[in-house]
């Protein structure tokens, strides 16, 4: 996604609606709210590539056009035309009734039969069209690409070991059959970041925290989580480079805040830290690797805070003469300061650029920090968990054991996990309890025939509800857990 190299995709919807992608919602990144001439990111579906359907479906899922199949011969053809890879089909209301979509997606199969086609009302079957739409889109756009990596490594497993099962993490927390994870690819973003989460709450319960706040730190960002009742918060917002995605997905704030951050001088004389970083390649300059702009990780490196002859467990030594040189070219000269005192600059400001993430995502939401332990790992936040945790008041510091893969065993620790979703676009006084509960138990019984599919035992299920609900005249919804009632 970040990199631009997925598939390319075409776009089906109802027709005079091509230009949702592009109109989004009227509005701008908030870091350029004063900007008149920002450019928002391209949408992933090129203008020529939208095409409009001719049908309608009412508010209601009611049919007031019916689908009419020639209106997609142009789709098609330019689709055949211009290669193509997959097509994402979102139709108006389509989340109250979907046969529309499968119409388009039967034709699809039998006119260009190697497309890899994404339908809204599976994907993302919710209200609000533009989310809905951009979720869908995104699918389509890492699908094949997610689908041939995933087909070539399950050759490699069964060739190897014919009777294992290869099963794929998602952001919500939970993985999924590899066989699965095909058809619904954008569940996967932010999954590793998400893995922490697990794993920081998976430690939060084994030292006895109900409520911590986790930081990954490592060369690039730090991926900040707030775990209650030893879970990570979850949220069905989220997105990567201002494309939105409406899914169950785990609560992360990012922050370009990482070992290879890059500290430098405005023109006013001001220090900055970040967004930019140095990677991996060529790094920090106390690597050696050719880097020669100062980092986070050379301040500590400057402060004594890292041991350069145990580096990596004594396998790579640093060198802090070229973080020296580095610092005082690029920042201690600029200000007026001693190296020492700009290495020490560098990491106030890097903490304090952490400290003021964490407490949007926690003091701003109501929480008080000082019943929360501070959960800090990846291959940089031990060294700044201590301060962080004394600016915000925390009184107690967890550095797990193997911190620098702690993401890697949230992976290895997560269960299997489904999530489903229906709309039902009702004031609460129009729908009876008999039949909202049939609505929860028609979900419920998609994910245990899909758990039976898996090989799930019925006994090993943990069935949870909630409803996105809102008080009249409100925009937007609240999550409220109910109680699975036995069936």
């Amino acid at each position: 996604m970040v990199e631009g190299k997925g598939a390319k995709v075409g776009l089906i919807t109802t027709e005079g609606f091509e230009d949702v992608l592009e109109i989004r919602r009227v509005a701008r990144p908030k870091e350029a709210a004063f900007d008149f001439w920002v450019d928002n990111p391209p949408p992933l579906v090129p203008r020529y590539l939208r095409k409009g359907a001719r049908e309608r479906i009412n508010a209601e899922g009611r049919i007031v056009v019916p689908l009419d199949p020639s209106s997609l011969e142009e789709a098609f053809r330019t689709f055949e035309e211009e290669g193509v890879e997959a097509v994402a089909v979102s139709l108006l209301f389509s989340f109250l009734n979907p046969i529309h979509e499968r119409q388009i997606r039967d034709l699809l199969e039998r006119r260009l039969p190697e497309l890899h086609i994404s339908l809204s009302s599976e994907v993302c079957p919710e209200s609000r069209e533009y989310e809905r739409t951009s979720t869908t889109v995104m699918n389509a756009y890492l699908g094949p690409v997610i689908e041939d990596y995933l087909r070539e490594l399950l050759q490699r497993l069964k060739g190897r070991h014919p009777r294992c099962r290869l099963f794929i993490f998602q952001s919500n927390g939970g993985s999924m059959p590899a066989e699965v994870a095909v058809s619904y690819a954008v569940s996967l973003i932010n999954s590793g970041p998400a893995g922490g989460a697990i794993a920081a709450s998976f430690v939060s319960r084994l030292t006895g925290r109900q409520r911590a706040i986790g930081i990954d730190m490592g060369g690039t960002t730090c991926d900040i989580s707030v775990i209650e009742g030893g879970v990570p918060k979850t949220t069905t917002w989220g997105g990567v480079s201002e494309y939105p995605v409406k899914l169950p997905m785990i609560d992360l704030r990012t922050i370009g805040a990482g070992g290879g951050s890059i500290a430098w001088v405005d023109d006013l004389g001001a220090l900055h830290v970040g967004p930019q970083s140095a990677g991996s390649d060529p790094g920090p300059a106390c690597y050696g690797w050719g880097g020669e702009l100062p980092t986070v990780t050379d301040a500590n490196c400057v402060l004594g805070r890292l041991n350069p002859r145990y580096f990596l467990g004594g396998r790579f030594d640093l060198k802090p003469d070229r973080a020296i040189e580095a610092i005082k070219r690029h920042v201690a000269d600029k200000m007026g300061l001693t190296v020492e005192e700009a290495a020490l600059n560098i990491v106030k400001i890097v903490n304090a650029n952490m400290g003021k993430a964490i407490s949007k995502v926690s003091v701003e939401k109501g929480y008080d920090l000082r019943d929360f332990a501070l959960i800090a790992f990846g291959g940089a936040a031990p060294l700044h968990a201590c301060e962080l945790a004394e600016g915000l008041e925390i009184g107690t510091v967890i550095i797990p054991f193997m911190n620098g893969g702690l993401s890697a065993v949230g992976l290895a620790i997560s269960e299997v996990q489904h999530d489903y979703v229906k709309t039902i676009a009702k004031k609460a006084q129009g729908l009876s309890p008999e039949e909202l509960l049939a609505h929860f138990q028609e979900l419920q019984q998609k994910g245990l025939a899909q758990l039976q599919r898996e090989g799930i035992d019925r006994s090993q299920a943990v069935i949870e509800w909630s409803a996105d609900m809102r008080y009249e005249g409100q925009s937007w919804e609240l999550n409220v857990p109910i109680a699975p009632r036995n069936s």
